[in-house]
């Protein structure tokens, strides 16, 4: 039998269509589509959870107690956001400067003092190299090391937080480093060079016979918290004499003014008068405008300089992690640091290496319910995910504890709300008129800012490792 193989007979005739087309009908329907969708919209669980306090003048001022501890070898600083400045009575922690009391003096020397950052490894001084300022660390951890008899690199030491050295360089114009100093980890120092301290002991006859005298001083009663002590009396009888007192507060209190975050949108009038169905172009363009300025307004409270989490953290509510990877007893030790600590945050792949740290132990997270949704738990305080936390290049991030509220002396959201053409609590879009070109364009404005009304009301476990390690 012959099989025919011919193209003409391998195709076959194709059936006669009996019915409209797919493709055909699609031209008379009316497609479903869904509003304009957007990958940077996250939980933003520090908007939601941060009371907010409303503002109004545009600044909150934060009163506090006097607080400084004179007398305890260790010198204080002054936070705002990334800044950093030290107080002047602590100067008299120098034993240069011990019972020196003349604050305008002290407060010039303050004023000098230059702020530096340094990063881990960094060399700060070099062992013989001159030495021409002191150096105050106001945070991080410095070690010291110099020269064994016998030759070869010893430790002399490590240096961390109020620690000073090159304290003999304000007075000694030939003095050198009898050691090098590397840090361990990143921090911040100030410096006070030779030549600031001579220029204002020269014009500070008081300075020079201090220096002369080198007196001893009296200082006030504190607290255990470095607080001005209030004088008090209790379990006496009779006519005793009532101790007099007063509470003394910061004369220059913190002022935290509102931050903005703003972007004109614009939008053509073609646009909103002939393709305005069955969606709003106007109203989608504002929602999605509105959810990129509430990201950047969480990223601000993050990371700002002057009023972010991360920089108004003190650095007494600063830990490490005792190997690395995050563990039970670290996340323990920010836990205890302060009462009523309302949430933890972190990023979500540092939450996956909490969650490594747990079980490497047989412990596994607790889960509590936090409007209306299930999220991890370490003592019954939750554990929010945020992706606004940095991560460093080494893997390393920060884990954040907060405690909240005005009534608790917490951390609060600030805002002022009733703005013109307002749209959502401390929002506004503006309408800017129509241009040349036929464009329409509204002015969209945010103002926050965080306050921190207490130190210990916010901590931070920096250098955090999340990368996984080798199995």
């Amino acid at each position: 039998m012959t099989v025919d193989s011919s193209p003409e007979a391998e195709a076959a005739p194709a059936a006669p269509q009996q019915s409209l087309s797919t493709a055909a009908a699609r031209n008379l329907t009316t497609i479903t589509k869904s509003a304009p969708q957007m990958q940077e919209i996250t939980s933003r669980w520090l908007l939601r959870m941060l009371p907010w306090v409303e503002t109004k003048g545009g600044a909150y001022r934060v009163n506090r107690r006097l607080r400084h501890t004179v007398g305890d070898g260790r010198i204080e600083f002054v936070q705002e956001g990334a800044a950093v400045r030290v107080i002047p009575r602590e100067l008299g922690e120098l034993a240069l400067l011990r019972g020196f009391e003349d604050l305008e003096v002290l407060t010039a020397l303050a004023d000098r003092c230059a702020q530096r950052d340094f990063a881990a490894g960094e060399v700060i001084v070099s062992r013989g190299s001159p030495a021409d300022r002191i150096h105050l660390i106001a945070h991080g951890r410095i070690r010291q090391a110099g020269e064994g008899k016998y030759g070869g690199e010893i430790a002399l030491g490590v240096l961390a937080d109020g620690a000073h050295f090159g304290e003999n360089a304000l007075l000694d114009a030939d003095a050198r480093h009898d050691h090098t100093a590397t840090a361990e980890t990143s921090g911040t120092l100030l410096t006070l060079s030779r030549a600031d301290f001579a220029a204002v002991r020269d014009s500070a006859p008081g300075l020079q016979a201090h220096i002369a005298e080198f007196d001893s001083g009296t200082r006030r009663p504190q607290n255990k918290h470095g607080e001005a002590e209030i004088a008090l009396s209790a379990g006496h009888v009779g006519e005793v004499d009532v101790p007099n007192t007063f509470v003394d507060y910061e004369l220059k209190p913190r002022e935290y003014e509102l931050s903005v975050a703003q972007t004109v949108l614009r939008i053509h009038t073609r646009v909103a008068d002939l393709y305005n169905g069955p969606m709003n172009q106007t109203e989608e363009q504002l929602r999605l405008t509105i959810e990129a300025l509430r990201e950047r307004q969480e990223h601000e409270l993050i990371n700002n300089r002057e009023f972010g989490l991360l920089h108004n953290a003190d650095f007494k509510q600063r830990i490490q992690p005792h190997s690395g990877p995050p563990t039970p007893d670290d996340m323990d030790d920010l836990l205890c640091r302060r009462r009523g600590t309302k949430f933890f945050l972190a990023h979500p792949r540092t939450i996956a290496a909490i969650g490594r740290g747990f079980n490497a132990y047989g412990l596994y997270p607790d889960h509590v319910d936090v409007g209306g949704q299930s999220v991890p738990a370490w003592r019954g305080v939750p554990i929010l995910p945020c992706n606004k936390i940095p991560i460093s290049e080494e893997q390393t991030s920060s884990i954040i504890a907060l405690r909240t509220g005005e009534k608790n002396q917490g951390v609060i959201g600030l805002w002022q709300t009733g703005l013109p053409d307002e749209v959502e609590p401390g929002l506004s879009a503006r309408f800017m008129g129509i241009n040349e070109q036929a464009v329409m364009s509204y002015l969209v404005s945010t103002y926050y800012s965080a306050a921190v009304l207490v130190p210990d009301a916010l901590g931070v476990m920096e250098n955090v490792q999340i990368a996984r390690g080798r199995d």
